[in-house]
């Protein structure tokens, strides 16, 4: 089922692209109707909302902490990228905030998200909330998501997507997860202004 949701995705995020009339300067993502208001909870244990980035890019991922294999990939690519530019490119890194948002309320609890994403990166935010507070924002940015039984326990269905958000909260483009962390950073460098 993972795989519809991937194929779903990259359709739309292609379609959008293709939206952008090609122009270099335009933002793929341009006029999407991806982001909105959340209030959740950091792995500190604290609530944040939307407005605590507000004049900050964001890096926007769902996924969740018991992920075998997608999520510790990408993230470990993300975190990589970021690393890259806090060396070459400090005061772009800086203005940068990576968000990881559960899929998966159930289990990921502030402690098990602050213990997680200090393996990828020390500003990495994980955020937390109720089924219906994660409900919410998934579907604010246009992330599927769904519990899928396993002889052990179960396993989170998700959206493969990391979102580049602007600083006025609007989308720009999608990163590419699929390619390496200088591909990222590429990427990071022509939009962060």
């Amino acid at each position: 089922m993972n795989w519809m949701f991937r194929a779903l995705i990259a359709s739309a995020i292609l379609a959008l692209a293709a939206c952008g009339g090609g122009s270099p300067g335009e933002p793929p993502l341009a006029g999407a109707r991806i982001g909105g208001p959340f209030t959740l909870t950091d792995q500190n244990g604290k609530t944040v909302t939307d407005a605590d980035f507000a004049g900050k890019y964001r890096i926007v991922y769902f996924g969740y902490t018991y992920c075998p294999d997608v999520c510790p990939t990408d993230l470990t690519k993300i975190g990589a990228a970021l690393r890259v530019l806090d060396k070459q490119a400090p005061r772009t890194a800086q203005k940068i905030v990576p968000l990881f948002i559960t899929v998966d309320p159930e289990r990921d609890t502030p402690a098990q998200l602050k213990q997680y994403v200090a393996n990828f990166h020390p500003r990495l935010v994980g955020l937390t909330g109720s089924p219906q507070a994660i409900a919410q924002v998934a579907k604010a940015y246009a992330v599927a998501y769904m519990k899928q039984p396993t002889p052990s326990g179960y396993l989170m269905g998700h959206t493969q997507v990391a979102y580049l958000m602007g600083p006025d909260s609007k989308p720009i483009t999608s990163l590419p997860l699929e390619k390496d962390p200088p591909a990222i950073v590429a990427e990071l460098e022509h939009w962060v202004r």
